[in-house]
This record gives C-alpha cells, structure tokens and sequence, in this order.
C-alpha cells in the first residue's frame, strides 16, 4: 500500500477537478506533481525532523558517533545505512531530511552519504515491481550492485574527509531542549517536551522548505514539458556513449522509481538496451536539480559536486555492467 496515496489523490483533485486542467495535459501533470511532491515532503520533513528531535533527547548519539567513528566495524556501517536506504520508501529528495538528521545527531558523514545514495537508488519498489517485469536474475544483480555503489560511495567520502564542506550554521542550531537544559531545568513535563519537540522540527523545516518549494517547481516543469518521445528518440542507440547520454538525459528529471519502472519496462520494449534504460531509471530517482537545490542549503559546492560525481559515475558503470551481460 502506497502510503502517500491520499496525498495523491488531493493533488490530482486540485489539478484536474478544482482547476479542470486535462490529466493527459503537461500543464496539468505539472502542477499535479508539484502539489504532490511538495506536500510530500514538506509532511516527511515534518515527521523525521519531530523524530529526530525526540531521537536525540532519549537517545546518546555522542555514543553511537564515537563508536562509529572510533571502533573497527570493517564496513558493516556502510551495509547497515545501505540496508536501512533499502528499506525506507523515500525519494531523492525525500531521503534528504533523514539525511540531515543523521548529521545534526552526529552519525558520520560517510555513513550518512551511504544512505543518501541508496534510499532513492535501491528502495523497496524494487523489490516488488522488478521480479514481475525483468526476472529475478536481474533484480538481484540491480540490488546487490546497487547496495555496492552506496557502500563504496561512503567509504571514499571517509577516506577524503570532506566534513568541513557541510555548512555549520545548520548543525549549530540549538535545539530549545538545549537552552532549557543550560538553564539547569534537566527535569522537564512531557508536554514540554513535546512542545519543544515540535518546535526543534519546524526550526529546521522551516530553514529547507523554501528550497523544496524551488528544487520541485524546476522538477514540475521538467517532468510536464518533456515530451517522452523525446526519451524514447534518444536512448534507442546502442553506441559507448549512450549510457552516460542516458544517465545525463536523467539527471535533470525527478521522479520515484514507482512512476518510472514501468517507464522503463516500455523503454527496453522498445529496444533500448537494459543497461541504457537503467541508467536513465536510475539517475532519475537518484540524482535531480530539485535534490541538489536542497543538498545546497546543506553541504558547500566542493561536497555536493563530489556526491554527483560518485553517484552518476556509479550510474554509468551499472550502465555498462548490465549491457555487457544482458
């Protein structure tokens, strides 16, 4: 069950019964996206951040960040935050207020860019819709090397150390749990609490969602006026360069895999190689201008260039993998 179906069914409601645009129209699939995409995550922003908040009243996170970041794991961080991304049924940019939860609480930044990178790539949608329509051969392949450029993704971004490049300002912000606890009121009522809860959450909701409002508007407009001929036209050639054609073709889109697997089962219909559609499937849920608007409220220019780069580069070589075998 699709649990932001009623967020759907609102927005084609105001698109194609309040306003009486045509459903077929790119007018009308434009603004339907936007209404839908916008609420979306303005409500999971919402949600993770109160979550967030409570997370880390009850919870030691200066605890786990030592244990991540002083003990010998030999990886499994990196699995377990890629597992986690799997298992969450988030967009590119839905995965973004976990994401900054998981830094504002300390957890390393390498095994956060872990989850950021698998949450869109490999989501449980996969799981699901691909057995049906490509065979199991190829879902677990898409999965486990998914899973492998999430992980390996993180493990460079450890070895480079790049945490000066995420802008302090917003992990700075003191929560007013913290203000109360300096004033030495450790012992405070439930709903106080709450409240606090609530007001941390809207603190940082209200510092991204002005940018969610521009990365989604600039994604409505891509996703309305490009017609999907065009797509089609494009990815049809068989030549070295269209993979990393069809993953530059995707990156400025935005979409979640639901809506765009069985665009790409129509795509290999058509004879556009496995490979080249999944690159074009991927970079779509992965990696968009709306994402990148967001993460730049929270990383500097030198970080979010390095995530692209990691991200469409281990796009292009499941690309590749997935032509070389199929």
């Amino acid at each position: 069950m699709d649990i932001f179906r009623p967020i759907q069914f609102f927005a084609d409601s105001v698109s194609y019964k309040w306003f009486g645009m045509e459903r077929d129209s790119y007018l009308g699939s434009a603004t339907a996206f936007f209404i839908y995409d916008v609420i979306k995550i303005g409500v999971l922003l919402i949600v993770i951040n109160y979550v967030m908040a409570m997370t880390r009243y009850y919870f030691p996170m200066e605890k786990v960040r030592d244990m991540l970041s002083k003990r010998r794991w030999y990886g499994i961080e990196y699995v377990l935050a890629a597992v986690l991304g799997v298992i969450t049924p988030f967009c590119s940019c839905s995965s973004i207020p976990l994401f900054i939860g998981f830094v504002r609480a300390g957890i390393p930044l390498a095994v956060t860019f872990a989850f950021l990178i698998s949450s869109p790539l490999v989501n449980e949608s996969s799981m699901y819709l691909f057995p049906a329509m490509f065979g199991w051969k190829v879902t677990l392949l898409y999965n486990i090397v998914g899973i492998g450029i999430s992980i390996l993704g993180g493990m460079l971004i450890s070895r480079l150390h790049v945490e000066k490049y995420i802008k302090q300002e917003l992990l700075r912000m003191k929560s007013h749990i913290d203000v109360e606890t300096e004033n030495k009121c450790n012992t405070l009522p439930l709903f106080t609490l709450m409240r606090y809860w609530w007001q941390d959450g809207m603190q940082i909701t209200k510092t991204i969602f002005p940018y969610v409002i521009l990365g989604v508007g600039v994604g409505a407009v891509i996703h309305g006026f490009v017609p999907a001929r065009v797509v089609e036209t494009y990815l049809s050639d068989t030549s070295w360069y269209s993979i990393p054609f069809a993953t530059f073709l995707g990156a400025p889109l935005y979409a979640n895999s639901v809506s765009v697997i069985p665009i790409m089962e129509a795509l290999v219909r058509k004879g556009v190689p496995l490979g080249t559609a999944l690159a074009f499937m991927t970079a779509i849920v992965t990696i968009s201008i709306p994402e990148g608007m967001i993460l730049k409220k929270v990383m500097r220019w030198q970080l979010l260039g390095l995530f692209f780069g990691i991200t469409i580069t281990g796009i292009m070589m499941m690309g590749y993998l997935f032509n070389w075998i199929f």
